[in-house]
């Protein structure tokens, strides 16, 4: 097996053996065997950075085998400088949650860790497929893990969250699935992306995948107006649910845009960007207020990631070096700063079960380790230079500003309200005297807590202060999408 196959299929072996042999009983047993998998898991995808070309917008770390031979369905790998970081970020927020997860999770603890590893490694096939019905298998196999994380460990409206979820995702792919299709039988019985890259299609056909695959994908992202799941999951959903599903998966639906929508249909991409940038300035601005008056902790990080990944989408279809670069860079960002504001509230929760802002205040009083994580994280989310959260706006914002000076200006409001929710939630929840005696009887967080925010808190700070290293990895590969979307505008 080559190291893509051992990042996919590591995790989920390691869950499914978690299935098969843990008990209630073994709950120590359990959560060791599911952290040794996680951290084998994660290190086997370290070799794919070190053994990274960077002066190549080839796929790399290829491998291909007949998968259905039929219907030409391959097992098709590879990464490029626009997939990878994904791979690692991805391994690397499954050993955070895991770790996060190892008191608070009491019951059915081997169905839990399992579900965590095994969703790991169908999340990093999708970042690696490069067949569009492996992609299609793994991406609609993600909701089944996650699924079940929020109906069994959610909340009390957990079963309807779980339900909202599943179907507003699965309806939205059901036309990518035509697409692929037609893209199937348009190609001459072929599910390679590369060769799809590749053909001559029309204004309306490119039109139809463009919406086919916009369906999916918003959903995913999600983009305003269809990101009205969002809220109900992550307020529903354990913490490490929250976390996952913030950091992790909705990029899928973003990164869906690059691999799919922009190449195969480049010049509806083009057509139809300014429907995008408005729902993505939607988002940004809209969102952003509507996150200002929320009074549940996780409801207000759920809009505030609908806002972040505005961005996101809206970097993509300004179509420049900088924007696209910069909305990858701002996934990747997000995926740390967003993990670490869910897995704080939960900490928080953990002690006093409630996430409304007015249950709490003082807090400084009586966990100050803790409040200087939050208020790290809390700066990240404003977009504080110095941290991850500031790169990639500031990268979609400059871009931005050179494509539209009044769209980069709307974007760049973003910042304010974004310090606003933030800075306004961490003044209510953290600061002042203590609030009452639920606050007073609060202990700071202990070994295992400080070493999952810790995780999180490197990462923050260092693409914060340095992020050529993330850069480095996607310029190549940007500059070859948008040549290939440009010259087929020329065409």
């Amino acid at each position: 097996m080559s190291l893509l196959s051992l990042a996919i299929w590591t995790p989920i072996l390691f869950g499914v053996v978690l299935l098969a042999l843990g008990r209630d009983e073994q709950a120590g047993a359990v959560r060791w065997l599911a952290l040794v998998g996680a951290v084998v898991s994660f290190l086997v995808t370290l070799p794919l950075y070190g053994g990274f070309k960077l002066d190549t917008a080839a796929m790399q770390f290829v491998e291909k085998s007949i998968w259905i031979e039929r219907f030409n369905v391959n097992y098709h790998l590879g990464v490029d400088g626009i997939s990878l970081w994904f791979v690692l970020l991805t391994a690397f927020i499954t050993v955070v949650v895991v770790i996060a997860g190892w008191e608070v999770i009491t019951r059915r603890v081997n169905q839990y860790m399992g579900a965590f590893l095994i969703l790991s490694g169908l999340m990093i096939g999708v970042f690696c497929a490069l067949d569009g019905m492996l992609f299609y298998v793994f991406f609609e196999a993600t909701l089944i893990p996650m699924y079940l994380i929020i109906g069994i460990w959610g909340g009390p409206n957990k079963i309807y969250a779980a339900f909202k979820f599943f179907l507003y995702t699965l309806l939205g792919s059901l036309l990518m699935l035509v697409a692929l299709i037609f893209l199937y039988t348009k190609s001459g019985g072929s599910f390679d992306l590369a060769t799809w890259h590749k053909l001559p299609l029309s204004g309306t056909a490119q039109t139809l995948l463009f919406f086919s695959f916009f369906a999916a994908f918003a959903v995913k992202v999600p983009m305003w107006p269809v990101h009205t799941w969002l809220p109900d999951v992550h307020v529903e959903a354990p913490t490490g649910g929250s976390a996952v599903l913030a950091a992790i998966m909705l990029k899928l639906g973003a990164y869906g845009f690059l691999r799919f929508s922009m190449p195969i249909a480049p010049d509806a991409s083009r057509e139809w960007a300014w429907l995008i940038i408005a729902l993505s300035l939607i988002a940004v601005i809209y969102v952003g207020l509507v996150a200002m008056v929320q009074r549940d902790m996780k409801k207000l990080v759920a809009y505030s990631s609908v806002a972040h990944m505005g961005f996101v989408t809206l970097g993509f279809f300004i179509f420049s070096d900088i924007g696209v670069s910069g909305g990858i860079v701002q996934m990747i960002a997000h995926g740390f700063v967003s993990a670490a504001m869910f897995l704080s509230i939960g900490v928080l929760y953990d002690r006093v079960h409630s996430r409304e802002i007015a249950s709490y205040g003082g807090v400084v009083n009586t966990m100050p380790k803790f409040t200087a994580f939050a208020l790290l994280f809390a700066m990240a989310n404003c977009g504080l230079p110095g941290t991850a959260g500031f790169v990639g706006e500031w990268m979609v914002i400059l871009g931005a500003v050179k494509f539209n000076f009044w769209i980069g200006f709307g974007a760049a409001t973003a910042l304010i309200f974004g310090a606003a929710y933030t800075l306004w939630m961490f003044k209510r929840v953290y600061l002042g005297p203590v609030a009452n005696d639920h606050v007073r009887a609060l202990k700071d967080i202990n070994a295992r807590e400080f070493l999952t925010l810790g995780l999180l808190a490197v990462p923050v700070l260092y693409m914060g202060i340095y992020p050529k290293p993330f850069t480095d990895v996607m310029n190549v590969s940007v500059a070859e999408l948008l040549k290939h979307v440009a010259l087929s505008k020329l065409n």
